[in-house]
């Protein structure tokens, strides 16, 4: 897995072609990990994904596009071929792909002669060109005036090296794009059901139609990294596909759509949880939630659609008084209400997710932690348990992200959940550490004056 922690200029790499001529499992093999969804579906990718590839000891940025069809503007299709089309305007080269056991198609032809116009460098490859006989079918690529077609087979590795060669020679020298390493930047998942606005969103953030949106729910199927900066720093941010109920998921593509979801969550230090202003809180939105707070992430609750909302301050009321209930680990999770349509109360979310990662990220100092231990089993005793008081002696804060505890003691590991959940929130109240999963680790200590069978 290459690093990608530096925020510098680095040459961009974007895949193109129709649908199903292997552009993911192209980029799959050049990032060397299956970051994109692969699937012998035409269609299956929909929004550009970027990955930082090492090609022959250079770093370079990959995109892979949706495939370019023909279609109208206002179709799903055409908004993808926009956005393919979007990010080719942003490429430093071009790897257009045909696929060379199918041979050259209308649609081939028709985009390569657009390719042309875009004043862009371009590498013509020829891709499932398996064997001798690929080979020579791979040569009628000739016949679209980009120049030599490169034969390879991505599925096989075959003529993998020789890509990689071959991209590294047409970039752009590296002193017209300085890397500069620069600060990590603070990763971001957006999670949700469905059609709750996730891709609207990150399209507001960046001020572009970065991802494809649209009335039909479950466009994304992929986690779709990109990233931006606020006055803070840099940012990362993962648009997901939509989480449905697991009885409701089905075989195959959605399944994996899901765990790539799923797995962005767990790389990402903050999540956004997307929910429908107007249709509130519902079952699965909580799952999502508890789901998030198993995994140790900090997570803000946003409240999008809120313009579509007429008794605001009801429906604010009924969302809280079940967030409080359902998701009390989460106690004092920071909620966020906005438009991603119309830009409403936007500007609150990025502050919002800072405020997250700082609290995720506290420590409390020993004596500090101690003193309020100490007045905490004063206050309220241990309980008896086998009709012996617990002897609990002292905290210590093991770790950060999340905020981890570990309390030792004279049979700790017995302490009842009540008694846990009392100092959690002893903990999240008096240093500051709301909405955020708190971690209380117990460590019992064996008297040594007492034999194992009495214990």
């Amino acid at each position: 897995m290459v690093d990608d922690s530096g925020t510098g200029r680095l040459p961009v790499v974007v895949i193109a072609g129709r649908p199903n001529v292997g552009k993911s499992t192209i980029f799959n093999r050049l990032v060397g990990r299956r970051q994109a969804i692969v699937s012998d579906e035409p269609g299956v990718t929909r929004d550009r994904k970027d990955g930082v590839a090492m090609l022959r000891g250079r770093r370079v940025r990959l995109v892979d596009t949706a495939g370019l069809e023909e279609a109208a503007p206002e179709t799903l299709f055409g908004r993808m071929r926009a956005s393919s089309e979007q990010g080719i305007a942003q490429a430093d080269l071009v790897v257009f792909c045909v696929d060379a056991r199918s041979g050259i198609t209308p649609a081939d032809a028709h985009f390569a002669n657009w390719l042309r116009r875009q004043n862009r460098p371009v590498l013509l490859v020829a891709n499932k060109a398996e064997g001798r006989a690929g080979a020579e079918a791979a040569m009628e690529a000739y016949s679209l005036g980009l120049g030599t077609p490169l034969a390879m087979s991505a599925e096989h590795g075959e003529g993998l090296a020789d890509l990689m060669g071959e991209i590294v020679s047409l970039l752009p020298d590296e002193e017209t794009l300085a890397e500069q390493d620069g600060e990590k930047p603070l990763r971001i998942a957006i999670i949700g059901r469905p059609n709750a606005g996730k891709s609207t969103l990150l399209n507001s953030l960046l001020g572009e139609e970065r991802m494809i949106t649209g009335p039909e729910a479950g466009l994304t199927r992929d986690a779709v990294s990109v990233m931006l900066e606020d006055e803070a720093g840099p940012i990362e941010i993962v648009d997901t596909a939509g989480m449905r109920k697991r009885a409701r998921v089905q075989e195959g593509l959605e399944r994996v759509s899901v765990s790539a979801s799923i797995e962005a969550m767990k790389m990402a230090e903050v999540v956004v949880l997307v929910l429908d202003a107007d249709r509130g809180v519902d079952e699965q939105d909580l799952q999502i939630a508890r789901l998030i707070e198993r995994e140790g992430r900090a997570c803000v609750l946003a409240l999008n659609k809120w313009d579509a909302v007429r008794e605001r301050q009801a429906t604010r009321k009924a969302i809280s008084d079940r967030i409080e209930i359902s998701l009390a680990q989460m106690r004092g999770i920071e909620v966020v209400t906005f438009s991603a349509l119309t830009g409403e109360g936007l500007h609150r979310l990025l502050p919002a997710v800072r405020r997250a990662s700082e609290v995720w990220n506290a420590r409390v100092g020993t004596s500090d932690l101690n003193r309020w231990f100490e007045e905490a089993v004063e206050r309220h005793q241990p309980p008896l348990v086998d009709g012996r008081r617990l002897k609990l002696r002292y905290m210590t804060q093991a770790k950060s992200r999340p905020p981890t505890f570990v309390l030792f003691g004279t049979r700790a590991e017995q302490l009842p959940d009540s008694y846990k959940r009392y100092l959690i929130n002893g903990l999240r109240e008096t240093f500051h550490l709301p909405g955020t999963p708190i971690r209380l680790l117990l460590r019992g200590s064996r008297n040594p004056f007492v034999k194992q069978d009495e214990r």
